[in-house]
């Protein structure tokens, strides 16, 4: 297989992924939005489709003429560059487009750019958008089941969503050390990255050890009942804020009925698997958590320096590292620069995957990041000292 067909087949599979993770939804499901960071299931098929219009058909495929006037306002994110757009908190007010014309959207863009790749006939910067595309949706799939939990999850009769996205039981964990030295920190070789793992450079560390395990559900519990929440002492004044704010208690999803603790999953309502890692958990939490251990979080460039020591993919996992760019960063050009660097600022580097995560997606060098008060995303705790 030639690099074109092996780009046209990872186009049209990752096409087909996303319309296959949104598969057991009702229609009613793809559209609401129940809070300002979680998008309806129609607006990410629609935006993963601008995505390849905009950036691929419109500015490499002369003889493309856009789907409909109104989706790219529809469906922009954040691409200031790339026009006006609907604000992210009213993207589940739109009742049109309706689901259908959506697909028919993405049957539409699929089936031109499939064509246009399989004549061959484009420059270096068309692939490597196209790769960048790939990556882009592939990215939203994992959105897409966080966002799909969330609003399935804030449902009163918690329906089933199917048994795909499990987690595996994890066994409180040995510590690895690591000798103080220099290391190298950043993405080398060939392959894909995103511009955020670039510029690969030296850091020293000091001597330090890394938990073999993620948290357990078991050992969470503990924190809980030794009134974690309810002591100021092991958070950081901002964590302290948001979880009296907003009365947080235990880990999103969590539900203490009739003395005995309840989550829910995407299998639906179920008592609380102690020996699972401990997940939906925020970056002030697992601080919190961590502090009150006697531990810390590791830093994003400790967990990349032992990542070969300990299995991970299971959770995104928090580290102790704000979001900030590497020696010599340099913003792309156009609206495409917009894609990471201006997020660098109130951001936390988390590091891994999860079970949400495709397959060959990320690498010990991918950065990944969010808001500390982020919840609803898959990520759990691993500790550091």
């Amino acid at each position: 297989m030639n690099s074109i067909e092996a780009l046209l087949a990872k186009f049209i599979s990752t096409r087909k992924k996303t319309e296959e993770i949104c598969a057991p939804l009702e229609v009613e499901d793809y559209v609401p939005q129940p809070i300002a960071d979680v998008s309806p299931p129609k607006w990410h098929l629609g935006h993963t489709t601008w995505f390849f219009e905009q950036f691929v058909l419109l500015p490499f495929d002369p003889g493309y003429r856009v789907f409909s006037e109104d989706f790219a306002y529809l469906f922009n994110s954040y691409y200031n560059h790339a026009g006006n757009r609907v604000l992210r908190p009213n993207r589940g007010l739109m009742s049109r487009p309706p689901v259908r014309e959506v697909m028919a959207y993405r049957s539409h863009v699929t089936e031109r750019l499939s064509l246009w790749l399989e004549k061959g006939d484009f420059e270096q910067e068309a692939e490597e958008r196209v790769v960048l595309g790939i990556y882009h949706e592939e990215q939203h799939q994992e959105l897409l089941v966080y966002d799909m939990k969330y609003i399935l999850g804030n449902q009163p009769t918690f329906p089933v969503y199917g048994e795909g996205f499990r987690t595996k039981p994890v066994s409180e964990g040995q510590f690895s050390k690591v000798s103080s030295g220099v290391f190298e920190i950043g993405f080398e070789g060939e392959g894909f990255c995103y511009d955020n793992e670039l510029g690969r450079h030296r850091v020293f560390l000091e001597e330090f050890e890394i938990s073999e395990s993620l948290v357990s559900n078991g050992e969470y519990l503990e924190f809980i009942q030794a009134g974690g929440y309810l002591n100021f002492d092991p958070w950081l004044d901002e964590g302290w804020s948001f979880i009296q704010k907003e009365q947080i208690r235990a880990p999103l999803y969590w539900h203490e009925v009739e003395g005995e603790w309840w989550n829910y999953t995407l299998r639906g309502f179920e008592k609380v698997d102690w020996n699972l890692p401990v997940q939906h958990i925020s970056y002030y939490e697992a601080q919190a958590f961590a502090s009150w251990k006697g531990f810390r979080l590791p830093t994003e460039f400790e967990w990349e320096v032992a990542a070969k020591q300990f299995d991970w993919g299971q959770l995104w996992e928090w580290t102790g590292s704000s979001y900030l760019p590497y020696p010599g960063f340099k913003k792309a050009p156009g609206a495409l620069g917009e894609y990471n660097g201006k997020f660098m600022v109130s951001q936390q580097v988390l590091r891994g995957g999860s079970v949400a995560t495709p397959q060959g997606h990320s690498r010990p060098t991918y950065r990944n990041f969010f808001h500390p008060s982020s919840r609803w995303i898959f990520s759990g705790i691993r500790l550091a000292k």
